[in-house]
């Protein structure tokens, strides 16, 4: 059993880092960063629970004393796991999806993973920051994009499902012409 801290901001417990947990997590992570980076996206699907939530909110610059309400309730992404293999058959299996035709050379870089344990037996709340790099057809620039992504895993068998994705993303406008691309 990993060693369990309780964190003082929430009273949560928290995964120490290098525990067994910790680490299977952080490879998760890592090995779907892979995924999606190479896109494998019908592999990456394999690591999805069929109960999914995938949202990424518009972020909405604010006031300071109205800062607790700085993204939206519509989002970039507001998906469930049907509506995410509808999306991966589209960039898969058709020719139609122009966003990504040529394919965006993404890289992702996945760091300050924290691993929180939760009411429910083998899952896990998971915090971890997300730079993502992308660079497509002829450009000679890079657009950047930064989050910070708030994941449920849920520990199957012999392995991490995805159930719940949160992503915050630092920017409130894109700096690139679409997001047709998973975070």
């Amino acid at each position: 059993m990993p060693t369990i801290e309780k964190t003082a901001k929430s009273e949560r417990a928290e995964v120490i880092f290098g525990s067994p947990i910790y680490n299977q997590v952080a490879a998760f992570l890592i090995r779907e960063a892979h995924l999606l980076d190479h896109r494998l996206l019908n592999d990456w699907t394999k690591t999805l629970a069929e109960d999914l939530i995938y949202f990424v909110p518009v972020r909405v610059t604010r006031r300071v004393q109205d800062f607790e309400h700085e993204f939206a309730s519509t989002g970039h992404y507001d998906d469930d796991y049907a509506s995410i293999l509808v999306r991966v058959d589209r960039l898969v299996n058709t020719t139609s999806a122009w966003s990504e035709d040529p394919a965006s050379r993404v890289r992702r870089f996945v760091s300050n993973i924290m691993v929180y344990e939760t009411d429910t037996p083998d899952e896990y709340e998971v915090v971890s920051y997300l730079l993502l790099t992308r660079n497509r057809a002829d450009a000679r620039d890079y657009k950047h994009l930064s989050a910070e992504r708030h994941d449920r895993l849920r520990w199957v068998g012999d392995r991490f499902l995805l159930t719940n994705r949160k992503v915050l993303l630092d920017q409130v406008v894109l700096g690139m012409p679409n997001l047709a691309i998973f975070l």
